[in-house]
């Protein structure tokens, strides 16, 4: 869809509506004054609000008084009798009043019934790992729950002389092999593709939600790549291929291989992979976007040059300003979000609150993340929660006690390579407008004076 065909009564915003400006940024601190409020326009229809953000909007809760409280001073029922048995008939579930927190898809993009995308509830998790249910999903043909005792793994090389020996595993003999788990995230290359268009989605969920980590368990690909007696030297290239009807195939260089950080993976956050996650087989390439993380992986081929395939040629590729494509740019680079508070969510009242979100990068690990609450004119450094790891999310908090004034939020993410979270300003600079992929321009939240929190662009 082009950019003029979206319609401000629809769905989907354009640039005027959710686009500041230095002036605008003045005149979101100097309505403080005069007392007015909603001088930006939502960048969603908010009907149905507490169901369509997944529990977003529980932000704070009012504070509690125990003079009077019936939950005190009157015993609950859970609390005079047995509670249920155990659970003996399957999978464990949530509790029901968390059955707002679920992946969702976008009203604003197209939808078909097997290419399509669903987006993690980024704004309602705590921590760094995202449970294997909420993980977020991006099919290009559907998913499939596949029969693992047919599965099979082939390697082979494009050239006779690049290994010595072919193979055909089953699922039973790769996970006889030595394995190792490791906790990474991966982020498809179009999360936060939207606002590339100046288009402001509503929350977090929508604009960023593109994004889970998991504890990946499986073998590294070097020891199978070992067996097969490939040559290192001459075999610089993989490539991956899905066993779907999309016949996902991407390549890999050899250099990731070489490293034992890419693996073939069958377990996710402690149990085999979910069937929409890629079951039985899929690939594991740290810090590369999502799509190189081939799903219902059958066959891995060495070569001695990238391969070029539709997916990877004329498919997530981005279009520079002077024309032309910016291919094979698979790494993450750094970015970061705020999750709360966040778009959709509501601050009842002034006072305390505990500003916290997520910063990764595809190049090693969170160094460093600053919080301005002012549109970028101050920064000061968030708390990292334990150590942060390579190629993994990074939990950030910052303390900040909300004056009841209309505030700008903002994270900015540096990683050990000294690599700066850009605004967006900086990154259009250097590459135009016509992208989609691969933006990590630093996200801004405005908080209201009625504390309603809306997603908006700083120019």
């Amino acid at each position: 869809m082009n950019q003029d065909d979206r319609q401000p009564s629809g769905r989907l915003l354009k640039a005027p509506e959710n686009f500041l400006d230095a002036d605008g940024v003045r005149r979101v601190f100097a309505e403080a004054k005069d007392g007015r409020r909603g001088f930006l326009r939502q960048a969603f229809v908010a009907a149905g609000a507490a169901g369509a953000l997944g529990g977003a909007a529980r932000v704070a809760a009012a504070p509690v008084s125990g003079d009077g409280d019936p939950a005190i001073l009157e015993l609950p029922e859970h609390s005079k009798g047995l509670g249920q048995a155990v659970v003996t008939d399957g999978y464990g579930k949530p509790s029901k009043y968390e059955a707002n927190v679920q992946r969702r898809q976008s009203p604003g993009l197209t939808q078909t019934a097997q290419a399509s995308v669903s987006f993690a509830p980024l704004q309602s998790l705590f921590g760094i790992v995202t449970p294997s249910g909420l993980h977020f999903e991006r099919h290009h043909q559907g998913w499939w729950d596949i029969d693992p005792s047919k599965h099979r793994l082939m390697v082979n090389g494009s050239d006779p002389g690049l290994l010595k020996k072919p193979l055909v595993l089953g699922m039973d003999e790769l996970m006889r092999l030595p394995s190792v788990s490791r906790f990474h995230f991966i982020e498809c290359g179009a999360n936060t593709g939207m606002e590339w268009g100046n288009v402001a989605v509503p929350t977090v969920q929508y604009s960023h939600g593109m994004l889970s980590c998991s504890e990946f368990t499986g073998v590294p690909l070097r020891v199978v790549l070992d067996m097969a007696g490939v040559d290192y030297k001459k075999a610089r290239y993989v490539l991956a291929e899905g066993a779907d009807g999309s016949s996902m195939t991407r390549t890999i260089p050899m250099e990731m291989v070489e490293s034992g950080e890419v693996l073939l993976a069958y377990g996710q956050n402690g149990e085999m992979l979910r069937p929409e996650n890629g079951y039985p087989l899929r690939l594991v390439v740290p810090g590369v976007q999502g799509v190189s993380w081939v799903k219902y992986l059958r066959r891995i081929e060495v070569g001695d040059q990238p391969w070029a395939t539709k997916d990877e040629a004329i498919h997530y590729v981005d279009l520079m300003p002077g024309g032309l494509h910016r291919q094979y740019t698979s790494i993450q680079e750094c970015k970061s979000v705020v999750t709360t508070p966040s778009g959709g969510q509501v601050l009842l009242d002034k006072g305390f609150y505990n500003i916290s979100g997520l910063a990764w990068s595809g190049r090693g690990r969170i160094q460093r993340v600053d919080v301005s609450v002012d549109g970028g004119r101050n920064w000061r450094s968030a708390r990292l929660e334990g150590t942060p790891l390579p190629k993994c999310l990074t939990r950030f908090n910052l303390d900040w006690v909300w004056d009841g004034k209309p505030a700008l939020i903002q994270s900015r993410a540096m990683d050990e390579t000294g690599f700066v979270q850009p605004a967006m300003r900086q990154l259009r600079e250097v590459r135009g407008t016509r992208s989609i992929y691969h933006n990590n321009a630093i996200q801004t939240w405005l908080v209201q004076e009625d504390g309603e929190v809306k997603n908006v662009q700083l120019s």
